[in-house]
């Protein structure tokens, strides 16, 4: 069985494979710190869990009390969101390469520090399980030096300031559906379209641009981060209210929740008032304007596929921005299942198949 962990800084989600990939369950503990909720399958119940090694402690007994006891694992398999310029494939987890998963941490200091929280949980509470990273910018590799540079003076660059681009384990596993299915066109326009929102230009399999850039916030409008923003503007803000603060209006304060008062896509297409209709234009729009520009970093496109949960769940966002995009030819439209947990499970399995 394979044990994948999502550890966020509050959280941590898990979801249990057999060795052929069919999941078994999955749950999460919320509220890490305080007093939360642990999930797991059907059980549900109230759990204060103090931190990262309480919360897994706490799931690794729940599936004991279950059947599965955590001494059959094969290995335990990690979502980390940033994996730099050097961490461009999954990953066996030594010291070395948690040291170097640390040094990412400057370059998603939301993210990486409470991945990194649940690898060191883990490998406290099960010692000999061997563990295996998956990183969200690797899919992204394959984007030309062009593309992922930024115009800065040299030092800036060599700080690590450029585009990686995200959610490429949702684009990985998009690709593996698409080209299991035998229908993985040459030129694809992909959106991961949830909270968080992004698009790709794939073609033949591989990133070739991505409108996600140094950070999660750059690109389309989401539910609670601008996307693509003058940096001026960004300095504007940094100036009127210091750079915690306008960090925190950037990634969680704008996007849809701006616009209309709720980043929940559902609300908005219920609602009729004019804040809710712009905020889905506002969405639809910036999803074209990317798509246009990574189908033309494609030269044109053969297929637009949609995932995440709007992605999925939306009809009318999909048809307007299917609509938006039909200037560059008809366009087969897919709706393909989010499947992260099962693509990193597959990259735990492969990865210790090749050590």
């Amino acid at each position: 069985m394979i044990l994948v962990v999502n550890a966020g800084s509050s959280s941590v989600k898990v979801a249990l494979f057999d060795d052929d990939l069919q999941e078994l369950l999955r749950g999460s503990v919320t509220e890490i710190g305080g007093t939360g909720e642990l999930r797991l399958g059907e059980a549900r119940q109230p759990v204060r869990a103090a931190d990262h090694d309480a919360a897994l402690a706490t799931v690794l007994a729940m599936l004991r009390v279950q059947g599965m006891s955590p001494e059959a694992l094969t290995a335990a398999a990690h979502r980390v969101v940033h994996g730099g310029a050097t961490l461009t494939a999954p990953t066996r987890l030594t010291p070395d390469t948690i040291a170097a998963i640390e040094a990412c941490t400057p370059l998603a200091p939301l993210h990486n520090p409470g991945n990194l929280a649940g690898i060191r949980a883990l490998s406290r509470l099960v010692p000999d399980l061997p563990q295996v990273a998956s990183f969200d910018t690797a899919f992204h590799a394959t984007v030309p030096e062009v593309e992922w540079t930024y115009a800065l003076p040299r030092d800036l660059r060599d700080r690590g300031l450029r585009r990686y681009g995200f959610h490429g384990l949702s684009y990985a596993s998009l690709v593996d559906h698409l080209a299991g299915q035998g229908v993985l066109p040459h030129r694809l326009l992909a959106f991961h379209l949830g909270n968080g929102a992004s698009a790709c230009a794939i073609r033949d399999g591989e990133s070739v641009a991505t409108s996600m850039g140094y950070s999660p916030l750059d690109g389309l409008v989401m539910g609670t981060r601008t996307g693509s923003i003058d940096g001026m503007a960004v300095l504007e803000i940094a100036r009127l209210h210091g750079l915690d603060r306008a960090a925190g209006i950037l990634n969680r304060e704008s996007g849809l929740k701006a616009l209309a008062g709720t980043s929940d896509m559902k609300v908005l297409l219920s609602r009729e008032d004019p804040e809710a209709r712009f905020a889905i234009d506002a969405f639809t729009h910036a999803a074209i304007w990317h798509g246009g520009a990574l189908a033309a970093a494609m030269g044109g496109l053969d297929a637009i596929a949609f995932t995440g949960g709007i992605g999925e769940n939306a009809a009318p966002i999909r048809d307007r921005i299917a609509q938006g995009l039909a200037w560059a030819g008809p366009a087969p439209v897919q709706v393909v299942p989010a499947q992260e947990e099962r693509r990193i499970a597959a990259d735990a399995l492969a990865t210790l198949r090749i050590a």
